[in-house]
């Protein structure tokens, strides 16, 4: 302090205290949440603008603790379907046929065009391709794609694209999922808009032809966001509903088309391994590298076996081969066709991937499709067959064979 210019006054320490303590309750630190608030949405929110700082003392309304611990809430539901107008409306349309073949057990898809493409490039345009899966199922096994057209934003592709073995419990209960992406040569492809078909709104043998617009993908939650103790508990809940389900569940691994015909002229049996569809990949890079054994149990003097060609990287193979048991018709009659499909592997032994047997002791469609071929001998019958996990208890050994 100065009293006079040029005077320097001489405070003590008293004084000095009394003069920077500032009367009053202590109140609390501020924290940055305060100068920033997050208002819940309806009017007990108030009227003031996010812009104000602490100076008003009115109460804020602050979003919950479940918002910040990522749990859902009414008000993130909402903010998931409130997007954009301009994303919701010139993501573009997509014109396409779907048909079943019953009696082939065959979805064609005809994929036609798409009018209006949502721009991806920094020219105005897009290099658009479309791919498809079948819901639920494995990705890689069931994925198809078409070609892709350079610098358009209305693509003309007019390609068929054939999924086999698909069987009425298929139609009633899987969705084919169609997916515009646009194709990037030096980074990821992107997601332009995609439209999701029930196969149940189809009818066996009758084209339905569609011209819909395509839809945002709805974002969900990434597994990686998950702490490492949910993943545990999940991983438990799932391996604990397998072992209540008993050892006796079947998975399923994939479907296999045979061809059974017992010729008169010959006096045996052809049995014909014509293709697979959506095996279960056994190697890391997602695929297999399969191939087909037969057996004619019981089989004394261990000929039977029979063993096609391997097929490399692939979840759909077709194979086109034949193989004959000279025997008796009346013999077969006791006899039990076992077909197992395996993936090759160099230096370990081969991966199981499913199996069928066909004889009078099966069930279902493997039981009709041999009494069928006995009753009705110089006709050839083609019949798809779901591959299961129960592994032949003969075929175990043979694994490396």
């Amino acid at each position: 302090m100065r009293g006079r210019r040029g005077d320097r006054m001489a405070v003590n320490i008293q004084e000095h205290m009394a003069i920077n303590v500032c009367p009053g309750p202590i109140r609390p630190i501020r924290q940055i949440s305060d100068y920033f608030p997050r208002r819940a949405p309806g009017p007990e929110g108030g009227g003031r603008g996010c812009g104000e700082g602490p100076a008003g003392l009115a109460p804020l309304a602050l979003a919950p603790p479940a918002a910040l611990l990522g749990a859902t809430t009414p008000e993130d539901g909402a903010e998931v379907d409130s997007y954009d107008s301009d994303d919701a409306t010139a993501l573009g349309m997509l014109e396409f046929d779907l048909l079943y073949d019953q009696a082939s057990c065959t979805l064609h898809c005809s994929i036609l065009r798409a009018k209006g493409l949502k721009p991806m490039d920094f020219n105005g345009l897009a290099d658009p391709y479309v791919k498809l899966h079948l819901l639920p199922g494995a990705c890689k096994a069931n994925k198809l794609k078409t070609k892709t057209l350079r610098n358009t934003l209305n693509p003309v592709w007019n390609e068929d694209l054939t999924y086999s073995g698909i069987t009425d419990d298929d139609i009633t209960h899987k969705v084919l999922r169609i997916s515009v992406c646009d194709e990037d040569k030096l980074s990821h492809n992107e997601f332009i808009g995609e439209i999701r078909v029930p196969l149940r709104r189809l009818k066996p043998s009758q084209k339905k032809h569609f011209n819909i617009c395509l839809e945002r993908q709805v974002p969900l939650p990434s597994p990686s966001s998950m702490s490492a103790a949910l993943r545990g508990i999940s991983c438990y809940l799932k391996e604990l509903e397998q072992v209540e389900q008993g050892p006796g569940l079947l998975e399923e691994r994939g479907r296999i088309l045979l061809s059974l015909s017992y010729s008169t002229q010959r006096r045996g049996l052809l049995v014909g391994i014509l293709r697979c569809a959506h095996l279960a990949a056994m190697d890391v890079n997602g695929y297999s590298d399969p191939y087909v054994k037969t057996y004619l149990r019981p089989d004394v003097d261990k000929k039977s076996k029979h063993k096609t060609c391997v097929k490399k990287k692939t979840l759909n193979p077709e194979f086109n081969e034949e193989f004959f048991y000279e025997m008796e018709r009346s013999a077969l009659a006791t006899k039990t066709l076992e077909v197992t499909v395996w993936d090759y592997d160099i230096g370990k032994s081969n991966d199981f991937i499913g199996g069928v047997s066909l004889g009078p002791g099966a069930r279902g469609e493997a039981r009709k499709h041999w009494s069928d071929c006995l009753q009705q001998p110089d006709v050839a019958l083609e019949r798809w067959h779901t591959l299961t996990n129960e592994l032949p208890p003969a075929a175990g050994s043979l694994s490396s064979a």
